[in-house]
């Protein structure tokens, strides 16, 4: 049996990158715990120190069909190159045309690049086109 499973990405600034993601993904901000209206409602409740209010946060899919991605902050920085990555897969899929494909990888390139993304590097192989990026604490991901 298959099991299910989060994406968890260690950062100096969980609520910036969840946001970042979620734009990216069109996913959205996990919902706080019912009976509560704001994730703060949440914490104080808790009795969470609010030093640590920006220690994590996550994101879902809103269609319950994609991973939570988990963002945690940790205090040492980023410092070599992912050895895991995520490919967003923006292009239509080998049945788009190529011009298609190319089209939708830009304008998603020019969107992230605009939430504050940097463009590394762009590659064509095997028949397939995709941008190299880099998210807002660099961590590398590609879209295709």
């Amino acid at each position: 049996m298959a099991m299910t499973f989060q994406v968890t990405i260690d950062c100096a600034d969980p609520d910036r990158l969840a946001k970042f993601w979620a734009a990216a993904l069109g996913y959205q901000l996990q919902p706080p715990p019912e009976g509560f209206e704001t994730w703060i409602d949440f914490l104080k409740t808790r009795g969470v120190p609010e030093s640590l209010w920006n220690s994590a946060s996550a994101i879902v899919d809103p269609a319950g069909v994609g991973p939570r991605i988990f963002f945690q902050q940790v205090p040492e920085p980023k410092s070599v190159k992912n050895r895991v990555h995520l490919d967003v897969n923006v292009g239509g899929g080998l049945d788009a045309a190529p011009d298609q494909r190319r089209g939708r990888v830009a304008a998603a390139t020019d969107h992230l690049l605009g939430l504050g993304a940097r463009k590394v590097g762009e590659l064509d192989e095997r028949g397939e086109h995709w941008v190299i990026m880099q998210d807002p604490e660099g961590n590398e991901f590609c879209l295709q």
